[in-house]
């Protein structure tokens, strides 16, 4: 299915490396804080609101399969 949701983007030298669903725009800044105090400098984390495919997993919570539109 295609959803906008709030995800937490990781990026690397300017390239996006990994990306994760969060429920809110409060988690997702509250984990962004976390990430950065405990990872390198050449490491760069944002959130976001995005459009994606999205797979519901067993245990409820959604997973991002696929970035649509940024």
């Amino acid at each position: 299915m295609i959803e906008t949701v709030i995800a937490l983007f990781m990026s690397m030298a300017g390239e996006l490396k990994e990306f994760k669903h969060q429920n809110t725009i409060h988690e997702c800044l509250m984990k962004k804080r976390v990430a950065e105090r405990n990872s390198g400098s050449n490491i760069r984390y944002s959130c976001g609101e995005v459009k994606a495919k999205i797979e519901v997993n067993n245990d409820g919570s959604k997973s991002i399969k696929k970035i649509i539109k940024k």
